[in-house]
């Protein structure tokens, strides 16, 4: 997988991709990722990538010709999805990162100020995500939680590949809890299932915790399980 990131903030990406289970990745190559600074292509010598809103409002609108030419950059940019980070975008589920992480390559577009002009979106942008119901001060950092969520869906990323089958979010369920060494912690014991060494009842009492949890933490989450059981 070979990412791409059209940024005004370029040294954002490569301290996340020199640590941790990236940064591995990276080593191993598994992932690579070029990083592209937007003002390279302002074609002005000041480096202004935006410009006022048509129209009036608040704020500064990220200018085409620059955001354009930076993709144009990428010279197979075409084969890969577009994916432009924004809170107007859809909300990015787990289905989407297993989706996206067959793709050969992914280009993220990191807007700022009032977002990006439309133009770009309407005719390079082939996804638009957001990563919640708020407001941040540009799409780097939902850009590396896309990009985090679809590398652990790559073939070989994840050393383990059976944890991926017991994360939140598979068949509509939030994981259950987890516990390890020591035993007692300030007073609160391991549930004493856990350390039964009974199989089923174990299962039994993770399904059960699963379901306590989506249904507090995520009710919508559980009316779609348990329409899904409904289905069955």
């Amino acid at each position: 997988m070979r990412y791409y990131f059209l940024t005004l903030f370029p040294e954002i990406f490569h301290t996340y991709f020199q640590t941790g289970m990236i940064g591995r990745g990276v080593k191993a190559g598994i992932i690579e990722y070029e990083v592209i600074n937007i003002r390279d292509f302002s074609g002005n010598k000041h480096n202004k990538v935006d410009d006022s809103p048509y129209g009036g409002g608040a704020g500064m609108v990220m200018a085409a010709p620059p955001i354009a030419a930076a993709l144009k950059s990428i010279s197979n940019f075409s084969d890969y999805p577009v994916i432009y980070l924004t809170p107007g975008g859809k909300p990015f589920e787990q289905k989407d990162g297993i989706s996206l992480s067959q793709q050969k390559g992914i280009v993220f577009i990191c807007g700022h100020y009032e977002g990006i002009d439309q133009r770009v979106i309407e005719h390079y942008v082939t996804r638009e995500y957001s990563v919640g119901d708020y407001v941040l001060t540009g799409g780097e950092l939902p850009a590396l939680t896309l990009a985090d969520a679809i590398a652990r869906h790559i073939p070989g990323f994840l050393g383990n590949c059976d944890s991926l089958c017991e994360e939140s979010f598979e068949s509509n369920l939030l994981e259950y809890p987890q516990y390890t060494k020591p035993r007692e912690f300030e007073g609160l014991e391991v549930p004493e299932v856990l350390l039964s060494g009974h199989h089923e009842a174990v299962g039994k009492w993770r399904q059960a915790k699963s379901e306590e949890k989506t249904q507090i933490n995520r009710p919508d989450l559980y009316e779609k399980y348990k329409n899904s059981l409904q289905n069955e």
